[in-house]
């Protein structure tokens, strides 16, 4: 019936001419109700149909509802007929489908073609983003076998807060309380995780504990930061080169240029190569309360990924390297997911110097076998508490930790 319809819809419609959503909507209409004399309808029928077949002529096809509800986080097309989408944190299959290989294909050209990209068998991999944010990438075949696979990672409408985080159970109350204290504190820090552990997330959760007379500098490769209240924000986002594969604007010369900008903070969105070493240098030259993000499988392993990444650009002694790591971070926070599929704070540790010409780790807070974040020891360096006035706010925090009882509100 929808495709009878739709085939009916764009018989009437005049291509010679813009269409405007009203009119479209109108004729959709006047041919549901022709249909319906054919062929009886209910009327939740008939408003299903109306909103199908205004989606698939002018919107997204059977996405549209996706990408419109709220508590759908993510988006995974794989070939037409296998959706899968993340709700809450956790992964499911949607029933619905495309019709057929051409009307995703349809789909894919209308997204790239929104974001002024091509793709094709020439340029099989294409990554592009919505008008309201959302970040896309697509792969076709040969590249992709079983056929043309888009993932849509949807940009929060609001900004993500700490308290959204624990209202969704990444972690406690308490936690969110020693995260904060951490940023109005100054700590460096770095947000390691695996894809999808929920890394930008909590970078964008953090951000927003920063105090509002700050001048922040945000550094990302597809924006999607959502910093509230900031007015001294500059927000500067990578340009991939052109067909030509010139004019690119990479990583590390945003962050070259970030730092000639007077940044009280620098955010960088996610560290994957050689622009670590300008990201560390950041982080040693006054700009306390750095944050980034970067892949890893744990606090220890992303010490070695930062080590590798800074190789990619320098050669340059590892113990020199390791310096800098000690140095420049305070404290790392490794991100996961639960044996359910949820996203969870797995580990957070201090960096507390060097040991042996290794980065000395100093565990703060672990997950125990009952999939629950324990805190294991306190912070070894405690002057920045002192000296951006965090000290009493921690202390209270501890013995809330100790004694399991109190409360604690963010």
């Amino acid at each position: 019936m929808k495709e009878l319809l739709k085939q009916r819809v764009m018989e009437k419609l005049n291509f010679s001419q813009e269409i405007s959503d009203e009119h479209l909507k109108g004729v959709i209409q006047e041919e549901i109700m022709k249909i319906s004399e054919e062929y009886p309808l209910l009327l939740s029928d008939k408003i299903r149909l109306n909103q199908e077949v205004f989606y698939a002529l002018r919107r997204l096809d059977i996405l549209q509802d996706l990408l419109e509800d709220d508590s759908v986080t993510e988006i995974m097309i794989n070939g037409y007929k296998n959706i899968f989408i993340e709700r809450q944190g956790k992964l499911h299959r949607y029933p619905g489908h495309f019709s057929d290989n051409e009307k995703l294909y349809q789909v894919i050209q209308q997204v790239a073609s929104g974001a002024n990209r091509m793709v094709n068998e020439r340029n099989p991999i294409v990554d592009a983003r919505l008008n309201d944010g959302s970040r896309v990438n697509i792969i076709l075949p040969p590249i992709s076998i079983d056929g043309a696979t888009m993932t849509i990672r949807k940009f929060a409408k609001e900004p993500m807060t700490l308290a959204w985080l624990c209202e969704r159970e990444a972690f406690s109350e308490e936690i969110a309380k020693f995260l904060k204290i951490l940023v109005r504190a100054r700590y460096n820090i770095f947000i390691s995780g695996g894809t999808g552990s929920g890394k930008t997330t909590l970078l964008n959760g953090m951000s927003n504990c920063i105090p509002k007379d700050e001048r922040i500098i945000t550094i990302e490769d597809s924006a999607e930061l959502k910093l509230n209240g900031i007015d001294n924000l500059v927000r500067l986002e990578m340009r991939n080169a052109n067909a030509a594969g010139e004019n690119q604007v990479d990583m590390k010369e945003l962050i070259k240029a970030a730092l000639r900008s007077r940044p009280d903070r620098i955010i960088v969105g996610e560290v994957r190569g050689e622009e670590a070493l300008s990201m560390l240098n950041a982080m040693n030259t006054g700009h306390d309360g750095s944050i980034s993000t970067g892949h890893a499988n744990s606090c220890k392993d992303m010490l070695k990924r930062i080590e590798t990444m800074v190789l990619m650009g320098v050669d340059m002694p590892v113990e020199a390297i390791r310096g800098q790591m000690a140095s420049a971070i305070d404290v790392i926070i490794h991100l996961g997911r639960s044996f359910d599929g949820s996203r969870k704070l797995m580990e957070i540790s201090e960096i507390t110097g060097m040991a042996a010409s290794q980065v000395a780790l100093h565990p703060l807070f672990e997950m125990n076998e009952d999939d629950e974040l324990t805190m294991r020891s306190e912070l070894c360096d405690q002057k920045k508490l002192k000296e951006y006035g965090q000290y009493e706010a921690y202390q209270k925090l501890m013995e809330s930790f100790k004694a399991r009882d109190q409360p604690v509100e963010i």
